[in-house]
């Protein structure tokens, strides 16, 4: 089997663990390498976090480089409120013991999408997308050599969920996701529209405690952790598990439906800053500049998961 090469780029938060992990696990993906980002914790933090995350799936061949510590061009913004102060709160994990790559995430990932034969590497975002955005404007010729970019951010159908317009990775960047849509790279957007139908019940939390790994009792004890504030929030059995979104797309996209739309970011609006404004329905004449994923079947999705996690330690 042909692996697929992929690279994260990313804010480790508990669903982003379970997204990096799932694919870790995955002998269809030979994952290059994490880029980490400031999102939902401080670089430092998103830093530690992806690499005890490779180390619990016993992946140190993976390497970890740090990225930008803030917005291109805005303060900070976090979800210590949903995560937890380490991001990770929930499962004990180790301090780690290795430590992240030398050099910065973006040259990083603009160095190795370089190296490899076009259209052959996929960039996984599951942060706010500073990255990225930075990346391509220091290397604009790695645009055309993706395979392709897929991310978890945004809202149509669903609004948001740090705003009532806006969904959190987008909120925290929109100059950075901004450019990111309009550069011309292959899209696939994961938004809250489908991440909300991926609802972590005790069910399904159990079914990852019951695999009897220690991979399997830290992602049980992650999402007990974290979908305390989605419950309370959303009035629901389970929270939406957001990022494994992106993971289970690249390994079966047949789990998912959606359609090629037009994408653009609100970044004047002080209301609706951060919206991304589907146009869904194609009311106006802009080019569709991404794919737009609606709905999914929740439970293949977490069988999916559910299996991966189960080949880890």
């Amino acid at each position: 089997m042909e692996k697929r090469a992929v690279i994260f780029d990313t804010d480790p938060g508990q669903d982003d663990a379970v997204a990096i992990l799932t694919a870790l696990a995955s002998p269809e993906l030979d994952v290059l390498g994490i880029c980490t980002v400031a999102g939902n914790i401080p670089l430092d933090l998103t830093t530690k976090n992806a690499l005890k995350l490779i180390e619990l799936a016993g992946r140190t061949d993976v390497p970890v480089h740090a990225g930008c510590d803030r917005p291109l061009g805005r303060a900070l913004v976090t979800a210590e409120h949903v995560h937890g102060e380490t991001g990770l709160d929930g499962p004990d994990l180790p301090e780690p013991a290795t430590g992240p790559g030398a050099g910065h995430a973006t040259d990083f990932l603009i160095e190795t999408v370089r190296a490899r034969e076009p259209g052959t590497v996929t960039l996984m975002a599951l942060g706010p997308l500073t990255n990225v955005a930075l990346a391509f404007a220091k290397a604009p010729d790695i645009v055309s050599r993706l395979a392709g970019l897929v991310l978890m951010g945004g809202g149509c159908f669903e609004g948001g969920n740090i705003t009532p317009a806006a969904e959190f990775n987008i909120y925290v960047d929109p100059e950075a996701a901004a450019m990111v849509f309009r550069s011309g790279v292959a899209i696939t957007v994961l938004p809250l529209d489908v991440t909300h139908q991926m609802r972590s019940t005790k069910q399904r939390i159990d079914a990852f405690r019951a695999l009897g790994n220690k991979a399997g009792e830290a992602v049980a004890a992650m999402l007990s952790f974290s979908e305390r504030f989605d419950v309370e929030k959303y009035q629901s059995e389970g929270a939406p598990l957001h990022d494994p979104c992106v993971t289970a797309f690249v390994l079966d996209p047949s789990i998912f439906e959606g359609r090629q739309i037009n994408v653009e970011i609100e970044t004047g609006s002080a209301l609706a800053r951060g919206m991304t404004v589907a146009d869904y329905w194609g009311v106006t004449d802009r080019p569709k500049n991404a794919f737009w994923v609606r709905s999914g079947d929740s439970d293949r999705f977490y069988q999916l998961l559910t299996e991966r996690i189960g080949r880890l330690p």
